[in-house]
């Protein structure tokens, strides 16, 4: 089961690496993470996503409320909750037709293009991790020479 998590802590130095070695030290993944200051800059939120059962959710969870510079520990509903990625892709173009063919693919799923030049193009995408998924299928059959993802943004929707 995947879960995003969201953690507000103190914006300490060291704080970030309590966290992950939490994740390490139970034999956890973190699929992504991303991490920045809040509107307030004496805290920062950590977005995580992660697989486990429930029981291992629970416990991670748990575990994560438990550290001294934690303030809040909150499990996301994905259903309730508007969360994004962005992916850059540099994608190779052998022949001219090749270009349009990757506009065109990127323009269906809203994606920018950045750079283009005879040999590439580069693509950024924000949306759902299964969204980007999919850029990536579509865009494999090209060639994808370098991508660059962030961790999972996420906030919980108003009033839940």
């Amino acid at each position: 089961m995947w879960a995003i998590l969201s953690i507000l802590v103190e914006n300490k130095p060291g704080i970030l690496f309590k966290v992950t070695h939490l994740f390490r030290s139970r034999n956890f993944n973190i699929d992504s993470i991303s991490v920045g200051t809040t509107q307030n800059p004496e805290f920062s939120k950590m977005t995580i996503t992660t697989i486990g059962d429930e029981k291992q959710i629970e416990q991670i969870v748990k575990q994560l409320d438990k550290m001294i510079d934690t303030i809040e520990v909150k499990r996301l509903d994905e259903k309730k909750t508007v969360y994004r990625e962005l992916v850059l892709f540099r994608v190779k173009v052998s022949k001219a037709s090749d270009t349009m063919e990757i506009n065109n693919i990127a323009n269906s799923f809203g994606a920018k293009i950045h750079d283009a030049r005879k040999d590439s193009i580069m693509l950024e995408l924000t949306a759902t991790p299964d969204q980007i998924e999919n850029l990536q299928e579509l865009l494999s059959k090209y060639e994808i020479l370098d991508m660059a993802k962030t961790g999972v943004a996420a906030l919980q929707r108003g009033g839940d």
